[in-house]
């Protein structure tokens, strides 16, 4: 009588058979056991479709333990564990440039990303057999006792919380630092900082909300170019470098409003707007080649 074969390829002598010869089958199950429990073996990917397989009595890619996929397939390549009846887990490394995705029947698939690993099982349940992914039940613990460091996005993912100063602390070692609580609970420091050095807005068609403060409350060192609502005043005021004056209004020091201030020479040429008319204290020097042009119907007056 034949021999027959394991769902693994393992060759089972029958009784009485291969007389003289049996020792040299029994070597070559050993070799193939040695292939399912430590073999590693690399498959070249070239197109879109590939296959494992495992064959009775002699070495094969499928039967390895660990599958590492390199090559350029073009794309997503999904890869066939053949026989569908046999049940046997791989560490699968894929090295190559595009997804790779096993299936050993019309049930469930796994797919391993470029550059990942995953540990998969196939179940062998023959036209409706499962590829499953084992890996994906590992915890975050599993993956500390593993030696992992998780980054704050991926704890942010395990447990669906913002990461805490706690964590933070755990991820880099270091005591949390300023930036880093603000980031994490979105209150002061840093962050209102940075909100603090921008102006707010009641909307995006609204108003923006400047600082408004008694002529007391300006800062006591301004720099040239502050802007701010004088509520003593009750008019915009800015600061030029040296003085605080109204803005779009009349100047003067101590708060008075008294003096409005023009230059004395035209520079470059200008149009009066059609339909206004226009008013400057002189004397005014218009410079050699500059026009001043005033509109029918406008008035330009000098006083």
């Amino acid at each position: 009588m034949a021999s027959t074969y394991t769902t693994t390829g393992i060759e089972l002598i029958t009784d009485g058979e291969q007389s003289n010869t049996w020792g040299q089958t029994t070597n070559t199950n050993f070799e193939l056991f040695e292939e399912m429990i430590t073999g590693v073996v690399s498959v070249a990917l070239s197109s879109t479709s590939a296959t494992l397989t495992t064959t009775d009595g002699a070495s094969s890619n499928g039967r390895h333990a660990v599958i590492v996929f390199t090559g350029t397939p073009g794309g997503t390549c999904t890869v066939t564990v053949s026989p569908n009846n046999m049940q046997k887990v791989y560490l699968v490394k894929n090295d190559s440039d595009q997804t790779v995705t096993l299936t050993q029947g019309s049930g469930g698939n796994v797919s391993v990303a470029a550059s990942k690993t995953k540990i998969v099982y196939c179940d062998g349940a023959g036209s409706g057999a499962e590829v499953v992914d084992l890996s994906n039940g590992f915890d975050s613990t599993t993956l500390a006792d593993l030696g992992i460091t998780a980054t704050a996005a991926e704890l942010n993912i395990m447990d669906g919380v913002t990461a805490t100063a706690a964590e933070l602390n755990i991820l880099d070692g270091v005591t949390a630092t300023a930036t880093e609580l603000n980031y994490v609970d979105g209150v002061t420091s840093n962050v209102q900082t940075q909100l603090d050095a921008r102006v707010a807005k009641t909307s995006s068609t609204g108003s923006a909300i400047l600082p408004t403060g008694t002529t007391l409350q300006r800062d006591g060192s301004p720099s040239a170019g502050y802007f701010r609502f004088n509520s003593t005043y009750g008019a915009f005021e800015g600061y030029n470098g040296t003085d605080w004056g109204s803005v779009g209004g009349a100047a003067g020091a101590g708060g008075d409003q008294v003096f409005y201030e023009n230059d004395q020479t035209v520079t470059s040429s200008y149009s009066i707007t059609s339909g206004k008319n226009a008013m400057s204290a002189g004397p005014i020097t218009i410079n050699s080649g500059i026009s001043v042009t005033v509109p029918s119907g406008s008035v330009w007056t000098i006083v």
